[in-house]
């Protein structure tokens, strides 16, 4: 179910690329974004945002894997190296330009924002723990990272969902599925974390990061 689950979000995300590889002004979402559009360095950051998003989705999957951890443990780092580098290097950078950017009211662009930090910040909680030797709790905010990343999915998730079933002026959509993007998921990860869940080995029962 997981791996169909993983396999139906990878070929969401292949939907949103593949029509940008023509670079075009007027694809996709650049039809919303014509006020920003010619400007070279707003540019330069949505593609590097859209192009490198299925690196790191990919990427963090890999990270919970049980079988890579248990046997492919080399793997199983240059793999968490790669997630982190690019969120810290390539995805943060970019997305924060585009959360200042966003479409809607104040409400909008301060969804991303705190999105994009709170994804830098767990993934460098992660990463910090790890080197200290602290692996439950670097499963926890790896958990939460993931999460967050995979926000990019859920957030098409329900514009899809919302603008088929909700007669709504297309800027309040965009304002609730900003939230409604990351935060369920959220919460989700919490509820996967207070469960003990699974992957590699079971997290411990201490009080929680």
């Amino acid at each position: 179910m997981a791996y169909a689950l993983f396999g139906a979000a990878v070929v969401l995300m292949l939907q949103n690329i593949v029509p940008h590889l023509s670079l075009g002004d007027h694809v996709g979402f650049l039809e919303h974004k014509q006020r920003y559009v010619h400007h070279p360095v707003w540019r330069t950051a949505f593609y590097i945002h859209v192009f490198s998003s299925i690196l790191t989705l990919l990427a963090g999957a890999t990270q919970f894997s049980g079988y890579i951890l248990n046997h492919y443990r080399r793997l199983h780092r240059i793999m968490g190296r790669i997630y982190a580098g690019d969120i810290f290097f390539v995805n943060f950078p970019s997305g924060m330009i585009l959360a200042i950017t966003s479409n809607g009211a104040w409400h909008t662009s301060l969804a991303f924002i705190l999105l994009d930090c709170l994804w830098l910040g767990f993934t460098l909680k992660a990463l910090i723990d790890i080197r200290k030797g602290d692996i439950d709790s670097h499963r926890r905010f790896m958990i939460r990272s993931y999460a967050l990343t995979f926000s990019a999915i859920t957030l098409r998730s329900w514009n899809m969902l919302l603008s088929a079933t909700v007669p709504i002026d297309p800027e309040y959509l965009y304002m609730i599925n900003a939230w409604l993007g990351f935060v369920p998921n959220l919460l989700f990860a919490e509820y996967l974390i207070r469960s003990g869940v699974t992957y590699g080995r079971r997290l411990s029962k201490r009080p929680h990061s």
